[in-house]
């Protein structure tokens, strides 16, 4: 299981705070060697995951969360971001978005996702349909198998916290 609670490996980005994150404390508390990073206070739910402009490598340059669920809380605020500011809702425009071909065999991860979810690579995708692309992400990303369970408590809070 990912030890940070990110299945998706979401990075760093200065000034983002997101909900859910452990603070540095936290981190300290529970033993944790990972260098976290300062954080202004309040969320901004609409970015997206890119590079850490920290310039942070490693595992510090990925957000540390409280629970799995808060992490994938986090991965669907950042696909509504890729759907509402870049049009993108279809696997192929999204994973293109999310693991660029510079730093990525996309087209691979692209095909595992479709096969790992039934849904076809430019296949207009709902809000309904991502749960199980988040799954199949994780997959991808971190070679977790998720439960639908945890996956779908993710989703939830993120439709309570959004």
């Amino acid at each position: 299981m990912n030890s940070n609670n990110n299945p998706l490996n979401i990075r760093r980005v200065k000034g983002q705070k997101w909900k859910g994150e452990e603070t540095p404390a936290d981190s300290l508390c529970k033993g944790s060697s990972k260098r976290p990073t300062k954080s202004t206070p309040g969320e901004q739910p609409l970015s997206s995951n890119v590079a850490s402009p920290l310039g942070e490598v490693g595992r510090g340059a990925f957000v540390q969360f409280e629970s799995m669920e808060w992490g994938l809380r986090a991965a669907f605020c950042i696909l509504r971001t890729y759907a509402v500011v870049h049009g993108a809702v279809c696997i192929r425009h999204i994973i293109r978005r999310w693991a660029p071909p510079t730093e990525n065999d996309t087209e691979r991860y692209i095909r595992n996702v479709c096969q790992w979810t039934g849904l076809g690579d430019m296949q207009q995708l709902t809000e309904r349909d991502w749960p199980a692309l988040v799954r199949a992400m994780a997959r991808q990303e971190c070679g977790v198998r998720l439960s639908e369970e945890i996956v779908n408590k993710g989703f939830e809070l993120y439709k309570q916290n959004t």
